[in-house]
């Protein structure tokens, strides 16, 4: 049963949720520093939506596989021999073991324990020592599979059997998405981290751009055209979104010469959507930049990093290595800019002076957050 404050809380963020842009204000300490709030993030939010582990072209072969967890459950995402790829406990069915870490690839899924062994499609295929086991049969045993989906070329996936199917939910920024061609572009850079921080403080942080002539004036900032932005004229129920055009001095963000797919201007606009509750990425005609978020109590927040490049900008490259290299130097000095700024909101927020202040017109996408939020949690 939930108490009288956090009640109190949720009606306080439902009635600015409902309120215009124009007269919100940022959600109040509590819904970051909480306890119960994060007890309904993990059971209301991270339980029931979908979330991404990453990009399909990131195991792009029978075997390859990448580990991720959803509301506190360990899983790891695999390409099936048939191309599909399926996301299974991460836990072995015999001594509860932890089965598979990081990235990886083969057949065969192998317990580090007592070598118990499973194929592709999460069936028990190998045991030894279990012949004076009543009952025990190989046949009935298997990992539990979570409910997966891809989506322009996004791994999606769920623990909630009555979600709308990814393709539906986002069905209003398809034709955005599609024209990028993102199951095309090529993996160069993956890496997961951890930063002291509430969830919700990253994904408001990398959903507005107001910050970043002042927080990213040493990287990105200069390309911030605030006049071109754009935002969705309605709420939607699962994302929100931005997009904006990057003039000639951005060093990354236009088309690249043998991009055959964007016409003007889509081939200097850079569209930027949030999947609620926590995936995040910059697609633009050259490259995109994606982040994928899961809480780690209410201080702390697991990040995964990725960068992928447009097919054409790839094999254009003389030198990939330098390049790709470079680029990852730019992009990860971004994400330590945000860190200071997320680090420093949390570690404000919990001062007894804290108190949510007004949102700019530029924060449009906190305020769909807001409404995310209230429909999930009050």
């Amino acid at each position: 049963m939930r108490s009288s404050q956090t009640d109190e809380v949720l009606a306080g963020l439902r009635a600015v949720a409902d309120g215009p842009l124009s007269a919100a204000t940022n959600m109040p300490p509590a819904m970051y520093h909480d306890d119960e709030i994060l007890t309904l993030d993990r059971d209301r939010v991270f339980a029931r939506d979908w979330v991404s582990p990453g990009l399909a072209a990131e195991i792009p072969k029978p075997g390859d596989r990448l580990t991720w967890s959803i509301a506190d459950r360990p899983v790891f995402c695999v390409r099936g021999t048939d191309g599909l790829i399926r996301t299974f406990s991460n836990v072995c069915r015999h001594r509860m073991m932890t089965l598979v870490d990081g990235d990886g690839t083969g057949l065969r899924i192998t317990c580090p324990y007592h070598a118990w062994t499973y194929d592709l499609e999460g069936h028990l295929v190998g045991t030894n020592h279990m012949e004076a086991t009543d009952g025990f049969d190989e046949a009935d045993v298997c990992l539990p599979e979570v409910r997966t989906e891809v989506w322009q070329g996004w791994i999606y996936s769920t623990l909630n059997s009555d979600a709308l199917p990814v393709a539906e939910l986002l069905a209003p920024m398809e034709e955005f998405v599609a024209r990028y061609g993102v199951p095309d572009y090529v993996p160069v850079h993956r890496q997961d981290e951890t930063w002291g921080g509430n969830w919700k403080f990253l994904v408001e942080n990398f959903m507005e751009g107001y910050h970043l002539p002042v927080a990213h004036r040493s990287t990105l900032g200069t390309w911030m055209p605030m006049d071109s932005v754009v935002f969705p004229d309605r709420r939607h129920e699962g994302f929100t979104y931005q997009m904006f055009e990057k003039d000639e001095n951005a060093q990354y963000g236009r088309a690249h010469r043998d991009n055959d797919r964007l016409e003007e201007p889509w081939r200097s606009t850079t569209f930027m959507p949030t999947v609620f509750p926590s995936h995040m990425y910059i697609l633009a005609p050259d490259h995109l930049w994606y982040l994928s978020l899961r809480p780690d109590g209410v201080n702390r927040v697991n990040l995964r990093f990725g960068i992928a490049l447009a097919p054409e900008v790839h094999a254009s490259l003389d030198d990939p290595e330098a390049w790709i290299t470079e680029m990852i130097r730019f992009f990860t000095a971004v994400c330590e800019e945000d860190r200071r700024v997320v680090e420093g909101i949390h570690a404000g927020s919990r001062s007894p002076m804290a108190s949510p202040g007004p949102l700019s017109w530029l924060e449009h996408e906190i305020h769909d957050l807001m409404g995310y939020l209230a429909d999930r949690l009050a």
